[in-house]
């Protein structure tokens, strides 16, 4: 949960003491207006009605969620669970998947360090990776066996160290490589890669990695959004995309 949103809280439900009724056509406009009039800095990139009656789903473009009344009077942040007959669903990150999907769709493939699939593509995996992450190193190892399952493995840039450190810059230099795939696999193995400099997207996908959620490597999206958290060894993650 994002600090500053958690900190506002408090004063948040002081604030919106007795509430004039919204009209139905406007309660998504006013429910982001006064979120943001009551959280100096919060951006908000969607509202809509969640499936359970009588709360909104808001969107921050820093990938929360809150959930608010229709009157904006009670707002709660976390995961939304309803229990189904198969069991308890997450229904907050059924709506995160797909958030994740349309952010990654919109921003496109272009850019990206890819290790196509073997032969017939069956599956997509993006993962945001660091190179000096020791079990994002463990993942590399298994590429060969991820392409030979026929899965593309595509590297989005995440140095977790932030811009402006050794780690961003080594992946700078990796992109700017002219073999990005010989010198990923050279830093990945600990090894010094030339340090280069170019116009490059390693910014712009580590802030698409802060706004899909990821806050730890290696992260690895699948195609219809939803995220593995971590290291999974090669064979059980063909075998949880149904290739084995």
């Amino acid at each position: 949960m994002n600090l500053k949103i958690a900190a506002a809280v408090t004063g948040l439900m002081m604030s919106l003491l007795a509430v004039p009724a919204v009209l139905a056509g406007e309660t998504e406009d006013a429910i982001a207006k006064r979120l943001t009039d009551a959280v100096p800095g919060l951006k908000i990139s969607s509202v809509q009605k969640s499936e359970a009656e009588g709360l909104y789903e808001v969107q921050s473009s820093n990938g929360d969620t809150i959930y608010t009344t229709a009157d904006g009077a009670y707002l709660f942040t976390g995961d939304l669970l309803k229990i189904t007959d198969t069991g308890i669903a997450n229904v907050t990150e059924e709506s995160r998947a797909t958030s994740r999907k349309q952010q990654m769709a919109a921003f496109g493939k272009e850019g990206l360090i890819s290790y196509p699939a073997d032969g017939e593509e069956k599956a997509v995996i993006d993962v945001f990776t660091d190179i000096d992450c020791p079990y994002c190193r463990k993942l590399h190892d298994e590429i060969p066996q991820l392409n030979s399952y026929g899965i593309t493995v595509n590297y989005y840039a995440f140095p977790r160290s932030g811009p402006g450190t050794a780690s961003f810059r080594k992946y700078e230099s990796v992109w700017c490589s002219d073999d990005q795939q010989a010198a990923m696999d050279a830093a990945k193995g600990g090894k010094n890669v030339p340090q280069q400099s170019c116009d490059n997207p390693v910014a712009d996908q580590y802030r698409l990695g802060g706004q899909v959620g990821v806050t730890g490597t290696p992260a690895i999206l699948l195609e219809d959004g939803n995220m593995v958290r971590g290291y999974v060894p090669a064979r059980n993650l063909a075998e949880g995309l149904g290739l084995l």
